[in-house]
């Protein structure tokens, strides 16, 4: 059984975050994005997530993502692109996949004093 690894799959009244870009794109007369994907070992999983290059600035997406929703990650880069571009605050879209990030070590464990 495959799962859905695109939130039109549920949500078909709204064009994707990437299709939303690209229209973006092509009302400014820019360039048009471009996506890419990385990876990250993590343990003995690897951890997924997406940048989109625009105006030749890159976006990271915010999360990171089981390999089945590789697109949920290009979704989460999309939408923050789109975002910063139009500058307006919307609520956030959780996608399906997400991998919880994991704490930063910077400060833990380290005496601070003073309590």
């Amino acid at each position: 059984m495959s799962l859905p690894t695109s939130p039109q799959a549920s949500t078909a009244t709204r064009p994707s975050w990437q299709e939303q870009l690209n229209d973006h794109c092509r009302r400014a007369k820019l360039v048009a994005p471009v996506f890419n994907i990385v990876s990250d070992r993590r343990g003995g999983r690897t951890a997924w997530s997406s940048t989109v290059c625009v105006q030749g600035q890159n976006i990271a997406a915010r999360y990171w993502y089981d390999g089945q929703y590789i697109n949920n990650a290009k979704e989460d880069a999309a939408e923050v692109a789109l975002k910063m571009l139009n500058q307006q605050p919307r609520p956030s879209t959780v996608y399906q996949g997400t991998i919880p990030s994991q704490p930063s070590q910077t400060g833990y464990g380290r005496g601070t004093g003073g309590v």
